[in-house]
C-alpha cells in the first residue's frame, strides 16, 4: 500500500491538470466516472478537444496521471486497457514522464519515423494493452 500511495502521489502533477481540464469538460456537458485508482472523463469539451489532436487525426482517449480522457463512454471502454499501461507509466517516470514522452517523439520525428507509433511509450502500450 505504501507504494502505490507513492505512485500516486509521484504522477499527481500531472493527474491535477487532468482534474482541471475534466472539470472544464464537466462544465461543457461532459461526464465523469471512476474505475478503479482512475477518474475517466467523456464527451463535452473533452470530445471536441480529443477529436483535434495529433493535426486534426484525432485520438479516442488520453491520459494524463490518474485521469483518463475519452471522446465517449464507448471510447474509455475500448481503450481502457491501453491507457492503464500510460497510468501505470506515469505512477513510473511522475513529472517526467512528459518531457520523456515528448522527447522521444522529437527525436523519432527528426528521425524521420512515426512520432506515436514508434513511440517507446506508446508501443509498449499497445504491446501489453492492445490497440485503440
Amino acid at each position: 500500500m505504501p507504494l502505490r500511495l507513492l505512485a500516486i502521489i509521484w504522477a499527481s502533477p500531472y493527474t491535477l491538470l487532468g482534474i482541471f481540464f475534466g472539470s472544464i469538460g464537466l462544465c461543457t456537458g461532459g461526464r465523469v466516472r471512476i474505475r478503479g485508482r482512475v477518474i475517466e472523463f467523456h464527451g463535452g469539451s473533452v470530445k471536441w478537444l480529443l477529436q483535434r489532436f495529433f493535426f486534426g487525426e484525432g485520438a479516442i482517449a488520453f491520459t494524463l496521471g490518474h485521469t483518463v480522457f475519452g471522446q465517449t463512454d464507448a471510447a474509455l471502454d475500448i481503450s481502457r486497457d491501453h491507457e492503464l499501461v500510460h497510468v501505470c507509466q506515469f505512477e513510473r517516470w511522475g513529472p517526467l514522464m512528459g518531457p520523456a514522452y515528448l522527447g522521444c517523439s522529437l527525436v523519432l520525428w527528426v528521425m524521420c519515423r512515426r512520432p506515436y507509433l514508434d513511440n517507446p511509450f506508446e508501443r509498449q502500450a499497445f504491446e501489453e494493452g492492445g490497440g485503440e
